[in-house]
């Protein structure tokens, strides 16, 4: 579930200028689709439904962008990529936006010339394993066969590890997350490793889930997010603020079920109102309608609810907000003022 630093960056960097040249935005509204990159599949995070309905907490996030710019959630093309194909899909303008548990990294930032708009979820790197091998801690891995994506930053920081602790592992290479469940539970490698969400959704999706155990290590910082090219600073401030205004909704207390009431009369919050477009022009100045942001919380509700809803601790995935609760709960999530 991450983040390829093995790719021809001079490419990369000279098909994104001339993509972004073309001004996103327009694009987006001119087609009347917004083309999502998300991963294979993940559950809870980006997976297609027995209907081919895609769905997941990723999935939220380029439903909201698609409701602030064309007023429709549903105008959505998701297009599946792995590892090594998600920035190759990206720098040509396959897709508009990125959203598949992509770690924010500095040469992605700076040598593949991509733009992260922000967090939307803050992770570190685990290790699970079954429970019949009887092991506690990832130190105690010496030897172990381990599956792993590869064109992933999990490579890396993986070998960084057991160079650290100056134990051995043989890698077994996989493609897709799917790919990796199979050779895991086949009893092809000791252990999978990936983001400590990725290998919860891993494991809710298995017949006998309380076989396997996470072990105690994060191993790394994560922090994942959607990404876009480098340029293209319109586009980029649509996907950022539409993001923003999710996190910022469930500081505020708008949700799904009251946003249209709230943003049918403006009340005596003025970030509120900004939010909602009943004051000030924040939406003009974005070029999207008045009422854009109100659009992309009624799609699938704030943070908080897309969290829930897809991931907490009441689905099977199971994952306390942990880090990725408000900072007025003790978390990392903040977002700049609306004004």
């Amino acid at each position: 579930m991450k983040k390829s630093v093995f790719l021809g960056a001079l490419t990369v960097a000279g098909v994104t200028a001339g993509v972004a040249a073309a001004g996103t935005l327009d694009d987006v509204k001119a087609r009347g689709t917004l083309n999502c990159g998300v991963t294979t599949g993940l559950i809870g995070f980006a997976a297609p439904d027995a209907n081919g309905v895609w769905d997941g907490f990723d999935v939220g996030v380029c439903r909201a962008v698609a409701a602030a710019v064309l007023g429709d959630a549903n105008a959505v093309e998701f297009v599946p990529t792995t590892g090594k194909t998600r920035f190759t899909a990206l720098a040509s303008g396959e897709i508009d936006m990125l959203a598949r548990n992509t770690t924010w990294t500095f040469s992605r930032d700076v040598d593949l010339k991509f733009e992260f708009v922000g967090i939307n979820y803050y992770d570190g790197q685990g290790f699970m394993v079954p429970k019949a091998l009887g092991v506690s801690s990832a130190k105690e891995l010496d030897g172990a066969t381990v599956c792993i994506q590869t064109g992933t930053t999990t490579e890396l920081n993986l070998a960084d590890f057991f160079r650290k602790n100056n134990i051995s592992y043989e890698p077994v290479p996989i493609e897709t997350n799917a790919e990796g469940q199979q050779l895991y539970l086949a009893g092809a490698c000791d252990t999978y490793t990936t983001d400590a969400s990725g290998l919860a959704a891993t494991r809710a999706a298995f017949e006998n889930p309380a076989d396997h155990v996470v072990l105690p290590e994060i191993i790394s910082k994560e922090p994942l997010g959607p990404l876009v090219r480098h340029g293209d600073n319109e586009w980029a401030d649509v996907v950022r603020w539409t993001l923003n205004a999710l996190i910022a909704a469930e500081e505020l207390g708008v949700t799904s079920a009251n946003v249209a009431d709230m943003a049918a009369t403006a009340g005596d919050n003025p970030e509120i109102n900004r939010l909602l477009g009943t004051e000030g022009n924040l939406g003009e100045q974005l070029g999207l309608s008045a009422d854009w942001a109100t659009k992309a919380i009624m799609v699938g509700g704030n943070y908080g609810e897309l969290f829930e809803g897809n991931i907490g601790e009441n689905t099977p995935i199971g994952l306390a907000r942990g880090l990725n609760a408000q900072w007025t709960d003790g978390g990392l999530l903040y977002t700049p003022p609306f004004r």
